[in-house]
């Protein structure tokens, strides 16, 4: 998009692999956390009607808001819900793993039993669950006798994508896979692209204000559009005003020397000029948004590949080569990004046994269950090892550990990547799996 204007939307590549229908401009994909900055665009309209204060406490427009620390519930603001700034670490894996009986009301449950792991303001830490809050928190306030999900899918409707003219943009999955769209994909164990079970993606929907829009390229950029027009409408209404508009960009935590995370949106002067953008993940879905507000200038990608992800960056200094005739790195870049994934996956296959050594698993439980990601299932079939968590399941490899310990693996495209380490607690049989910052046990149970 130029001055205002889209100069080109398409697609490239067929919406399955197998298939023949092909990705066009109204193909929709998930564009997973890119739907941060659509609800902090409600959040501003909000202000705008006078309904909150971006630097109000939430317990204040919200009291049932909680964190599992009392003194930082109290010190959030309304504009720190998506800022990536409590100090309330990303913590995903209980959203991740125990969805099926999740609503909105249980996410926001949890939210309360987080603990920061760093000082408030003091480092960039990314929650989704704060994210889920923000979104509706807001929608509570648009229809607060409504439930907090119907509320927040009527609230972005009529207040977003309506006057945006965003047709295909919707939170109701059952639409957007009947009709044109794409379907997931990532490498299997060998690194051959296969299509992604979509099972795991479905555990943003309790959480969706942080991540679970399905969109197009051509309404994609009718979003992008209003924010390089500081809120105007093309038929010259405002939808929100330019001051609460920009307060979204403002910076509230620092990404490094040239870069800062806003409420769901980063400002990057890396190459000397403000780019605004953001990126979205789910499983076989990768995507992003640029503009370059000095120049009137944006571009949006959305991909259904795991693989995509090699794209995103690139494709931002691409935009930017294109417009001020940079020196063409970006190519290079995308090859180089390619040839380092085709390495790493070659490297870390040479370590893993498929399928699982049955002298491993014959080391293991038939049942397991975790207070936090409840239960698992070690399921066997014609030599075939899976781990059946309920909401997802996966066929697992094994891998011995330079530390003398054992771990299996989740492999399957779309829930692949999930590390289990096989340990003893209590005279139990347990299985061990971490983020960055926490530890899970999965317990044998009878």
């Amino acid at each position: 998009m130029d001055g205002g204007k889209v100069v080109y939307e398409g697609g490239f590549g067929v919406r399955e692999l197998g298939k023949p229908e092909r990705v066009d401009e109204n193909t929709v994909f998930m564009a997973a956390s890119n739907t941060k900055g659509m609800t902090t665009l409600l959040l501003a309209e909000l202000v705008d009607d006078k309904k909150l204060r971006w630097d109000e406490p939430v317990v204040d427009v919200y009291p049932a808001f909680k964190l599992g620390d009392a003194e930082t519930t109290k010190q959030v603001l309304v504009k720190n819900l998506i800022c990536a700034c409590t100090g309330v670490p990303r913590q995903d894996m209980e959203w991740l793993f125990e969805f099926k009986n999740a609503t909105p009301e249980t996410e926001l449950a949890l939210l309360g039993t987080m603990q920061p792991t760093s000082k408030f303001g003091e480092v960039f830490q990314y929650s989704n669950l704060m994210a889920a809050a923000a979104g509706y928190i807001g929608a509570h306030l648009v229809y607060p006798n409504l439930e907090l999900g119907v509320a927040y899918d009527k609230a972005m409707q009529q207040k977003i994508f309506d006057p945006l003219g965003m047709k295909s943009t919707t939170f109701d999955y059952a639409r957007a896979l009947a009709g044109n769209h794409a379907t997931p994909h990532a490498d299997d164990i060998d690194g051959k692209p296969r299509v992604a079970s979509m099972a795991i993606n479905y555990s943003i929907v309790p959480a969706r204000p942080a991540g679970a829009v399905w969109t197009s390229s051509a309404d994609l950029i009718r979003y992008v559009q209003d924010e390089l027009a500081l809120g105007k409408l093309p038929d010259g209404r405002q939808l929100v005003s330019a001051q609460n508009l920009l307060m979204r960009r403002a910076p509230q935590i620092s990404l490094g020397e040239d870069a800062s995370y806003g409420m769901g949106l980063i400002e990057d002067h890396t190459y000397g000029v403000p780019v605004v953008s953001h990126g979205g993940s789910m499983s076989g879905f990768k995507s992003n948004f640029y503009f370059l507000p000095d120049a009137g200038i944006g571009a949006v990608v959305l991909t259904n590949s795991d693989n995509g992800g090699m794209l995103l960056g690139p494709f931002g200094r691409r935009l930017l080569e294109v417009v001020f005739d940079g020196k063409p790195e970006a190519v290079a870049e995308v090859a180089s990004r390619a040839a380092s994934h085709k390495a790493e996956l070659a490297k870390n296959r040479e370590r893993l046994v498929v399928p699982a050594s049955p002298e491993l698993v014959s080391n293991l439980g038939k049942h397991y269950s975790s207070k936090e990601l409840g239960d698992l299932a070690v399921l066997s079939d014609n030599g075939v090892t899976t781990f059946d968590l309920g909401e997802w399941k996966s066929a697992v490899a094994s891998r011995k550990n330079d530390d003398g310990t054992t771990s299996f693996i989740t492999i399957d495209p779309g829930t692949d990547g999930f590390e289990f380490v096989v340990a003893e607690r209590g005279g139990k049989r347990v299985l061990i799996i971490r983020d960055g910052q926490h530890e899970y046990v999965f317990a044998e149970t009878a």
